[in-house]
C-alpha cells in the first residue's frame, strides 16, 4: 500500500507491520523519513517538518539522509550513482513526478531528469519486504557511461552499538554466518568473480540487541548473480547506510546509446521486531510468495549420479542405480556430469551438447524412458556458460570465449568461459538446449557453473567491460526462454555447490544446490547460515556415503545423514549399488518419512531451536496444525543429559499429539518447559513430529 501526502513530496509505503517512508524538499532533496514500525501517513508528514541537521563545518546535511545519493553537489558519502557523458560527470537532477502503478497501485515510481539522463526510482511493498531498484535513461545525450548505478541506498535510524551479520564462506564451506560491531567507516561485501560467489551471499543484517526471536533487525539482499558489491558505512555523526547493485567496483557498467535504459537488479529490505528468527521467516514467506517459481508445489526427492559414478557412466550403469533408486522411493533421476560430447573427464567436451555415442549409442531417450518405466522423473547435468578447448565449438569458434588479447587464456578446471553477452553464443546456447529438452523428454536440469571469471575481455567490442552485466542479463534472458518454452521443465542453479546463489537466479529456478560439502555434520553449519535468508522451499541437500570420501572421510550413520539432509529438498548421491539391502529398506524408510513431512519443511514456518555449536542443534517447522522437529546430537559428555527443547510457533491453549509416541502435551509445556529428544551418543539425530489435536482443556 502507498499512501500520498495532499502535495505529493511525502510518500509512505506500508507492510503488515513496517512501513517505510521518503520525503521530497523544496530543493528537489529526496530524504529518507523513516523505516520500521508501521506508521501513518501523518506521522510521516511530522517527520519531513524538520529533515535536515543545521550547519556543521567539514560536513554535508544531506551525507546519511538521502534516499539515493547521486555524485555531484555537496556530498561525501559514498555515490549510488555515477555517470559520465561527453561534457560531464555527475548528476544534478529536478523532480519530474511520480507514479503509484500496478494493479493495486503498489509499486512507487518517482522520476527525476538532469539535462536528458532520466532517472527512475522504483518502490514496492510486498509483505513486509520492500522492494528498490533504478532505472536509468538516456533520453538526450551522445552517449552516457554508467560507472556505477546501484540499486538502493538503505538509511537506518540513529542508534548506538549497531552490529553487522553476513554470510562468508569459501568452496564446501559457505553460508557461515559471523556476526560482529559494525565500526567506524565502510565494510565492503562482494564478488568481482563474474557470479554470486561462495565468498558471500549478497546478504546483510543489522541490529542492536537482537536475540534469535527478539529485537529489531534490518535485512538487506541483493538479487544479482553476477559481480556485485554491498557496502555499509558508518558515517562520521554515527548513521548507518548500505549501499548495494551489480558489479564491484566504478570503472564502468555500461554505455548507453541515446534512448537506452538500464534497470538494476532488486536490492530488497525488510525490518522485524521478531529477532533473526523473525527476519528470516519474513524473508522466506517473500521468496515463496514472490520470487521461486511455482513454490507452492513441493519438490521431489531426486538421486544424482555424479559421486556414485563421477565420469565414468554408461546407459546400463545408470540403469541399475535408476532400479535401485526407484526401489527407496525416489522420484527424480538425475545423471550428472559424462554424458555428452567426448565427456570422459574434465579435460573434454564442455559445449559440445549432444548425448556421447558409444556411451549412449542411441541417445538419452531410451534411458529417460526407462527411468519414467520406473515411475520417476527424468534430468540431466549441463554447464551452458563454458567450454573446454578440446571441444568441437571451441575448435569452431575460438573467439567466442572471454579472453585478453596478446594474453595468456587462463584454464580454470580445464575450461573457459564463453562470452554470454555475444548473440551468436546466445543464440547457439538456446539452439543447443532447446533442441535437447525437445528432442529427449526431460523434466529436470541442473545448470552449472564451476569457475569464475579471470580474463574477461571482449576484442572488437566498444565497450568490452559491459560484458560483466549483459552475460547475467544474457543468462537470465536463456532461462526465461527455455522455461517459457519448456514449462514442465524445472531448473536448478548449481557453481560448484552455493557459488551462484542469490534472488536473481532463484526467481528463474525451482532449486540451489547449497553446497558441494555433502558431510552431514559440515552441513548442519552452512544450512544454519543459508535459512538466514533463503527459504528449505528451495535448499538442496543429499545423503551421500560414509565415509565421506569426497571431502573428510568422516564416518555418520544413515540416520544422521538422512535427518541432516531433510531439513531442505531431500536428494540422495550416494552409490546405491554398494548399499547393502539393510541399508536400502532403512532409506526406504526414511524416504517415506521425509514425503509425510515434506509439506512441512518445505512450506512450514522455520525456527532454529539451537545452531550448530558442538552439543544439540534443532530445527522446527510448523505449518498449519503439523509441526516437525529435526534434532542432531553432535557429540556428548559422559553422564551428560540431552537439553530440553523449547518449542516455538505453538498455541499454548492447545493439545499436542507426538506421532513418534503417542503421547499428549499441552502447548504451553511445550512453549516453556521444552521437548526431550530421544539421542544418546555422538553424531545421533531424531524426527519428532506434532499434530494439534484440540485445545486445551484442564480437568
Amino acid at each position: 500500500m502507498v499512501d500520498i501526502s495532499e502535495d505529493g513530496r511525502t510518500w509512505l509505503l506500508s507492510g503488515p507491520t513496517s512501513s517505510y517512508a521518503l520525503h521530497l524538499t523544496g530543493a528537489d532533496e529526496l530524504l529518507h523519513l523513516h523505516w520500521g514500525p508501521r506508521i501513518t501517513l501523518a506521522d510521516a508528514q511530522a517527520l519531513a517538518k524538520d529533515p535536515l541537521p543545521g550547519y556543521r563545518p567539514f560536513e554535508s546535511p544531506l551525507d546519511g539522509r538521502e534516499e539515493y545519493p547521486v555524485e555531484g553537489g555537496p556530498r561525501f558519502v559514498r555515490p549510488a550513482l555515477s555517470v559520465r557523458t561527453a561534457e560531464r560527470r555527475g548528476t544534478e537532477w529536478t523532480f519530474q513526478g511520480y507514479e503509484a502503478v500496478g494493479t493495486e497501485g503498489d509499486e512507487l515510481r518517482l522520476r527525476f531528469d538532469d539535462d536528458g539522463l532520466a532517472v527512475t526510482l522504483h518502490y514496492r511493498m510486498r509483505g513486509d519486504v520492500v522492494e528498490r531498484r533504478v532505472t536509468v535513461r538516456n533520453g538526450g545525450h551522445a552517449r552516457v557511461e554508467l560507472l556505477r548505478a546501484d540499486a538502493a541506498t538503505w538509511t537506518l535510524p540513529d542508534r548506538e552499538g549497531w552490529r553487522l551479520s553476513q554470510l562468508h564462506g569459501r568452496w564446501a564451506a559457505e553460508s557461515r554466518l559471523t556476526t560482529a560491531p559494525l565500526t567506524y567507516g565502510e565494510k565492503v561485501i562482494g564478488s568481482r568473480r563474474g557470479h554470486t560467489g561462495h565468498q558471500h551471499l549478497p546478504w546483510v543484517a543489522l541490529d542492536t540487541d537482537a536475540t534469535e526471536e527478539h529485537g529489531e533487525v534490518y535485512g538487506c539482499a541483493l538479487g544479482w548473480s553476477g559481480s556485485w558489491r554491498i557496502a555499509v558505512a558508518q558515517l562520521p555523526d554515527a548513521r548507518v547506510q548500505i549501499t548495494g547493485g551489480a558489479g564491484y567496483d566504478d570503472s564502468g557498467l555500461l554505455l548507453l546509446q541515446p534512448g537506452e535504459s538500464y534497470t538494476t537488479p532488486v536490492f530488497a529490505g525488510l525490518w522485524s521486531d521478531g529477532g533473526f528468527g523473525g527476519a528470516s521467516r519474513t524473508w522466506h514467506a517473500y521468496q515463496r510468495a514472490y520470487v521461486i517459481p511455482d513454490a507452492g508445489h513441493d519438490r521431489p526427492v531426486l538421486f544424482n549420479s555424479w559421486e556414485a559414478t563421477t565420469f565414468d557412466i554408461s546407459e546400463e550403469q545408470q540403469l541399475a542405480l535408476a532400479r535401485r533408486a526407484a526401489g527407496i522411493g525416489v522420484e527424480l533421476f538425475v545423471v550428472d556430469d559424462g554424458w555428452f560430447g567426448a565427456r570422459t573427464s574434465d579435460r573434454a567436451g564442455l559445449g559440445d551438447w549432444t548425448p556421447n555415442p558409444a556411451r549412449f549409442p542411441h541417445g538419452l531417450g531410451p534411458l529417460a524412458d526407462r527411468v519414467h518405466g520406473l515411475g520417476m522423473q527424468f534430468g540431466i547435468w549441463v554447464e551452458p556458460e563454458m567450454v573446454n578447448p578440446d571441444s568441437d565449438l571451441y575448435r569452431a569458434h575460438p573467439d567466442w570465449v572471454q579472453y585478453q588479447p596478446g594474453r595468456k587464456r587462463t584454464e580454470l578446471r580445464n575450461q573457459l568461459v564463453l562470452n554470454l553477452a555475444r548473440e551468436d553464443v546466445q543464440e547457439y546456447l538456446w539452439e543447443q538446449l532447446d533442441t535437447l529438452l525437445s528432442t529427449v523428454p526431460v523434466d529436470y536440469v541442473k545448470w552449472d557453473f564451476n569457475r569464475c571469471f579471470t580474463d574477461a575481455g571482449w576484442p572488437g567490442e566498444p565497450y568490452p567491460q559491459r560484458l560483466w552485466v549483459d552475460h547475467v542479463r544474457a543468462l537470465y534472458a536463456l532461462l526465461d526462454r527455455l522455461r517459457a518454452a519448456h514449462p514442465s521443465v524445472a531448473f536448478e542453479s548449481c557453481s560448484g555447490g552455493g557459488g551462484r546463489i542469490d534472488l536473481g537466479v532463484m526467481s528463474r529456478t525451482d532449486q540451489v544446490w547449497t553446497s558441494d560439502n555433502t558431510d552431514p555434520l559440515d552441513r548442519l553449519a552452512i544450512q544454519h547460515g543459508f535459512s538466514q535468508i533463503h527459504p528449505a522451499r528451495i535448499m538442496a541437500a543429499w545423503v551421500t556415503d560414509s565415509p565421506n570420501t569426497q571431502l573428510n572421510g568422516r564416518i555418520s550413520s544413515l540416520r544422521f545423514r538422512f535427518v541432516s539432509a531433510m531439513a531442505g529438498v531431500l536428494g540422495i548421491g550416494g552409490d546405491l549399488t554398494g548399499w547393502t539391502d539393510q541399508e536400502l529398506a532403512e532409506a526406504r524408510q526414511w524416504v517415506d518419512l521425509y514425503k509425510e513431512i515434506r509439506p512441512v519443511v518445505q512450506r512450514g514456518d522455520l525456527y532454529r531451536l539451537r545452531p550448530p555449536a558442538g552439543g544439540l542443534s534443532a530445527v522446527q517447522y510448523v505449518l498449519g496444525e503439523e509441526t516437525v522437529v529435526l534434532a542432531w546430537l553432535q557429540a556428548q559428555s559422559h553422564g551428560e543429559p540431552v537439553p530440553a527443547l523449547r518449542l516455538r510457533g505453538l498455541d499454548p491453549a492447545a493439545s499436542y499429539e507426538c506421532r513418534e509416541t503417542g503421547a499428549v502435551h499441552r502447548g504451553a509445556v511445550l512453549l516453556h518447559h521444552g521437548l526431550r529428544p530421544a539421542l544418546r551418543g555422538d553424531l545421533d539425530a531424531t524426527v519428532i513430529r506434532l499434530r494439534r489435536i484440540q485445545a486445551y482443556r484442564p480437568n
